[in-house]
């Protein structure tokens, strides 16, 4: 419900705070007082686009704020799926700056107008009279039927599971354009990757084959070198290895006048094993250095190879390389898996489908068995305001498909007089026939919360005497468990109110002001009793304003 409004700088409005009540309340004031700028003001929370002549002065600010009790109508989800902090209070705040720009908040988030008005009409209807959007929406037809049927937790539901499937049916589309993609990507993927495969790739791969042919290119140098180190350590007179064993055969003989000499001898000995072993494992390594010019023209191939992929899939090294072979496997890897998540994300598809048609199926049936009493009670009602031959219609349609709203699809119709066809709303009924059929439907859902808040703009218009006392009561009813502000001519529906607030215009400096207060309860009295007769109150016009007043 709407706790207060707060507007600064509208039209004949310099500053305003009011706050408002729960139940029926009722607003009244002379013609031109500032009743419709009220409205106006509230309809800028709601998202209604800007008129910069509403400004007072050009150089201040026009701020409208309003605090909004939120508790009891569903709307966490609705915050969640808009990144918008939520709480049980609500403060919608709409600014409107020097350079005409206006900016609009949510809980002092800063949202675009069609979400302030996304959120606006889930918490106030303003119902004026040329009013007929609401009548004629479908969305609100709908809500009608599910709101009497009792069936809003299974339409959230329903709601929900659409959502979900709507998600699943994007990312089917998603994976079925990927598959196209992939279709083409696949040879090409598979090439690159059969190349890097075939070329046997780890991280040593290349510093081996560049040893590898090194060692090839380089035979005959190698050969030649091993050979002449061979002759030096055993061939020729002058050999080392037989040098070193005369060397060692002299220590020997000496060591028996040295001790020290002894430790020389066996050091030398380990030497001249060594250099055996040395020349042993050269020989045979020279014998093993073999120039194959076949091997050298497959390993400078290779080398080529290497290069060729390294500058090819443009990286810096064979770490690089292996990366690539391995992030092309896993692409390889999800085209081949594609097939399959398709067919199981069609299966989630088909399952999400199932169970929306059997709730679709559901809801259709309960909407179809509240339809005819909600035509029977709107007529009764529509007799109450004056209108016997007021006829309702509706006419629902099943389709195959499913939408947000299951199979269905609703028009009320309606006719306000005998021989005249049942036709849309707002193609057959006038300004005042549409006021009672708006309080009649209302009436009939206003038990459940449908609207949190009610805003009648002149409901009054074409009703008079007792019929004004019957709209009254229905309002007065309405009142008791939803929020319902009326603003009225008629003291029959002014007396009915749980409050009265009054709009009134001040003149200060020369500057005419609007402003409104709520009224006490002898306050009432009075202006209801001035709305009887004039500024001379008569002693009969206070009495019938007591009456009017009684519940």
């Amino acid at each position: 419900m709407l706790q207060k409004l707060t507007i600064e700088n509208y039209a004949l409005i310099d500053r305003l705070e009011i706050d408002f009540s729960e139940g029926f309340s009722v607003i009244t004031g002379e013609t031109g007082a500032g009743k419709s700028i009220l409205l106006g003001a509230l309809a800028l929370i709601l998202g209604q686009r800007v008129d910069t002549s509403v400004m007072i002065n050009s150089s201040r600010k026009c701020i409208v704020e309003g605090t909004f009790r939120i508790g009891d109508y569903n709307l966490s989800g609705f915050f969640s799926e808009n990144d918008l902090d939520y709480d049980e209070v609500a403060i919608l705040r709409r600014e409107i700056g020097q350079n005409a720009k206006s900016r609009a908040f949510i809980n002092d988030t800063p949202v675009n107008l069609l979400l302030l008005k996304d959120l606006g009409d889930r918490l106030v209807n303003i119902h004026s009279q040329h009013s007929v959007i609401t009548l004629n929406d479908e969305n609100f037809q709908l809500a009608v039927l599910d709101n009497y049927a009792g069936t809003q937790k299974k339409v959230q539901a329903y709601r929900q599971l659409y959502r979900q499937l709507l998600v699943v049916k994007k990312e089917l589309e998603e994976l079925v354009q990927k598959e196209i993609r992939s279709r083409s990507d696949r040879e090409y993927y598979r090439f690159l990757f059969d190349e890097l495969q075939e070329a046997s790739l780890n991280q040593d791969i290349l510093e081996e084959t560049e040893q590898r042919l090194a060692l090839i290119s380089h035979s005959g140098e190698i050969k030649n070198s091993l050979s002449l180190v061979d002759q030096l350590l055993s061939e020729g007179e002058n050999a080392l290895l037989d040098r070193l064993s005369e060397i060692i055969s002299l220590v020997s003989s000496l060591r028996k006048y040295h001790p020290l000499l002894q430790s020389y001898e066996e050091r030398l000995g380990s030497n001249l094993i060594d250099l055996k072993d040395i020349a042993g494992e050269l020989e045979r390594l020279a014998m093993d250095v073999v120039y194959d010019p076949v091997e050298m023209e497959s390993l400078a191939g290779r080398l080529d190879q290497y290069y060729r992929l390294i500058k090819k899939h443009n990286v810096q090294d064979i770490a690089g390389l292996i990366a690539v072979r391995d992030d092309l496997d896993i692409k390889l890897q999800d085209v081949d898996s594609m097939e399959d998540r398709i067919k199981a994300k069609e299966k989630d598809m088909d399952a999400i489908v199932d169970e929306l048609c059997k709730i679709a199926a559901v809801l259709s049936q309960s909407r179809k068995k509240v339809a005819v009493d909600i035509e029977e009670k709107v007529e009764e009602t529509l007799k109450k305001l004056g209108m016997p031959d007021g006829r309702m219609k509706v006419e629902q349609t099943v389709s195959t498909e499913l939408t947000r709203d299951g199979f269905d699809h609703v028009r009320f119709l309606f006719s306000a007089n005998k021989g005249v066809e049942l036709n849309e709303i707002g193609r057959i009924a006038s300004g005042g026939e549409l006021s009672r059929l708006m309080l009649s439907i209302k009436s009939l859902i206003s038990q459940k919360n449908l609207l949190p808040t009610i805003i009648f703009d002149e409901i009054d218009t074409g009703v008079s005497g007792e019929i004004a006392g019957k709209v009254g009561s229905i309002l007065r009813n309405m009142g008791r468990t939803m929020q319902v502000i009326v603003i009225t001519h008629l003291p029959q529906i002014a007396g009915k109110g749980d409050a009265h607030y009054l709009v009134y215009k001040e003149n200060d400096k020369k500057i005419t002001r609007s402003n409104i207060r709520k009224l006490k309860e002898e306050e009432r009295v009075l202006e209801i009793a001035k709305m009887l007769s004039n500024e001379n109150v008569s002693e009969s016009a206070y009495k019938t304003a007591e009456e009017l007043m009684k519940k």
